[in-house]
């Protein structure tokens, strides 16, 4: 049944308003997705997804036609609303005219250590939305296990984040976690691995071990000291030309990709 709403006083249109703001996410441990792809991938990945709202606009496509036809068919919560309401439901300029409101998946730091794992990302203090989505994206096609995000890294339920994952938010362990899960991932038999100019290490001549901890710094100020002294291997990518460093995503797929095939190679 498809429940049409008109009045920006409607309490659901203000309750999914408000998960726009990252403090309400957090409470409410949901967040919203916007687009018919990342609605479907969402469904795909069999997602908890609370409600789905959807305006006059998007039945512009016969085929936005049908996928609505099909989410009523399997008794999805579904929510009409005005183009004008539903622009303010939305983080994009040009909504595509469907979202929906989905429940966070919470992992444990366990659920990321397990026995068969031998490939995680740390990120530290990453605050760019759209290298956070692009590593999240990366992370997943390169066969990383789980990501461990230490404290200050931006929200990954921010709406920029969320599309530069491109779906592969519902693919990953995402676990948040203090400085002390070091000391944790050490034990489960983790080489630290930190990606750091100060070395003589080149990441493409290096034994990474059977258990890799990859660490990706602040986009700005790289890892923090207290994690480069806990490391068991600092490496670097080579730099070429006359630019100081690298995009702290691109610098993480160059490493990912590297270790990945070291491991698959064992």
């Amino acid at each position: 049944m498809i429940v049409e709403i008109t009045s920006k006083d409607n309490e659901r249109i203000k309750y999914t308003k408000s998960l726009l703001k990252s403090k309400k996410r957090s409470q409410e441990k949901r967040f919203i997705i916007e687009g018919y792809r990342i609605v479907k991938q969402a469904i795909d990945c069999s997602a908890t997804i609370d409600y789905i709202v959807y305006s006059d606009e998007s039945l512009n496509k016969d085929e936005h036609k049908e996928f609505i036809k099909g989410l009523e068919i399997d008794n999805y919560k579904i929510y009409k609303t005005t183009d004008k309401l539903f622009k303010e439901l939305c983080d994009t300029e040009k909504p595509q005219g469907i979202i929906a409101v989905v429940e966070s998946k919470e992992y444990s730091l366990d659920d990321s250590l397990r026995q068969e794992t031998d490939f995680i990302v740390v990120l530290d203090r990453i605050q760019d939305p759209g290298n956070m989505g692009t590593i999240i994206r990366t992370a997943d096609a390169a066969g990383a296990h789980s990501i461990i995000l230490l404290k200050g890294c931006v929200d990954i339920y921010n709406p920029k984040v969320i599309r530069s994952t491109m779906g592969s938010i519902f693919n990953m362990n995402i676990v948040g976690c203090t400085d002390e899960a070091f000391d944790i991932i050490k034990n489960k038999g983790f080489n630290i691995v930190s990606s750091y100019l100060n070395t003589n290490n080149y990441y493409n001549s290096v034994d990474y071990g059977d258990k890799v901890a990859l660490v990706i710094g602040n986009e700005g100020n790289g890892i923090k000291d207290e994690i480069i002294d806990k490391s068991d291997l600092l490496v670097k990518i080579p730099i070429y030309g006359k630019a100081e460093s690298l995009n702290a995503a691109m610098a993480s797929g160059i490493l990912m990709y590297e270790i990945k095939n070291k491991l698959s190679s064992k």
